[in-house]
Formats: structure tokens, sequence, C-alpha cells
């Protein structure tokens, strides 16, 4: 199977090295129920501003309910629709607009759902399994399939299963799945005492 674990200056976590966005899937492996029920709770215990959980998330399971799963993949860009099929589960994450305990406006709740949204593809990686974050969807159809209320905006579709080899790929997602992975180096993104002052660390 290919391996992109993470090049990093120290070493961290293996789940965080070892996450990446895959896009070949394993048609015959579905994602069991325990496994399922495993990442909703690695979401509902996200960290999330006065504990707010501003997140709801729509699950389509293509086992148990086809039908459903085919109306949240008919929402998904056609580049996405073209790796997509032998997924299993996708789930639609939703941020609230509002914190539920006062009615007042949460501007934090697209980044405390993107929090839950990452504790979901670590707990994957811990299951074995292997995950795809996409903001390549129709929002507004999604929306309107599954009566998304207008408080929620749907942010991200995200696909879980087992993790194939990229020669069930086209070429050009192939492509896509073979190219290294890379970040800006540390210096260009954390700063000490003021904007573009690199911090100084140990790497």
């Amino acid at each position: 199977m290919l391996k992109k674990n993470a090049s990093t200056s120290v070493p961290i976590h293996d789940l965080m090295t070892q996450r990446w966005s895959t896009r070949a899937f394993n048609a015959s492996r579905p994602v069991t129920r325990p496994e399922i029920t495993a990442l909703l709770e690695a979401i509902r215990w996200s960290p999330s501003c006065n504990g707010g959980e501003p997140w709801r998330y729509l699950v389509f399971d293509k086992t148990t309910d086809q039908s459903n799963w085919q109306r949240a993949f008919d929402c998904l860009s056609a580049g996405n629709q073209a790796w997509c099929a032998n997924v299993h589960l996708l789930l639609l994450a939703c941020a609230g607009s509002t914190f539920a305990h006062n009615g007042q406006p949460n501007r934090f709740a697209q980044h405390d759902t993107g929090m839950a949204n990452l504790s979901l593809m670590l707990q994957a990686v811990a299951l074995g399994l292997a995950s795809h974050a996409m903001a390549g969807f129709d929002a507004e159809k999604a929306r309107t399939a599954f009566s998304i209320p207008a408080d929620f905006t749907p942010l991200t579709m995200i696909a879980v299963g087992q993790q194939a080899e990229p020669d069930i790929l086209t070429e050009a997602v192939k492509a896509k799945e073979l190219a290294p992975r890379s970040r800006r180096p540390l210096h260009e993104t954390f700063f000490a005492g003021s904007w573009g002052t690199a911090a100084k660390l140990d790497n």
C-alpha cells in the first residue's frame, strides 16, 4: 500500500504523520458500524468554543443506505466523483451560525467544525482507515437534497474507507495520488514578536 508519511523537522505523533488524503479506496471493504460509531465519537469529543458543539454531520453509508449515499455522491464535483465511486462512507460536515445556549452569533463555528473534521480523520488513521476531505461539492444542492436548515453551512464532504492501491485510479488522478507531499518550512509560517519575524525553533 502506498505510504506518504509526512517528512517532519522533528518527530511528531504517528497519527499525524500517517494521515494523508488518498483518492484510492477499496470498493470491496465497507466501513463497519463499530468503526462509524468510533469516528462519530471522536467528533463528539472535539473541542469547541464554550462547549457549543456547533457541528452537525450527515452520514451516508453506501452499504446500508445506497439511495442517500447516491444523493450525496451526486452533490460532488465531477473531479471528486471520478475517484469517489469506491468510497463506502461519506460524511457532510455542517457548521451552525449561533450558540445554542444564548442564540448569539458564533464566529468560531466553522473553525470548531474544522477541528471536529480533523478529529474524525485522525481517528480514521487509528482504525487503519483512510479519509479525504473535499471542498468540491455543491453546497446548495446538498442543502436542498437533505433539508439542511438555513442557519447551518454545509462545509466539507469527507470520504472514509480502506485505502487501495493507486493502480485503480485513472492516469490523471493517479498522478495526483503519487505526487509527493510538501509543506512550507517552519520559518515561513510561525512568527515571534512581530509579523514576519521567524520564531526561533529547533529543527
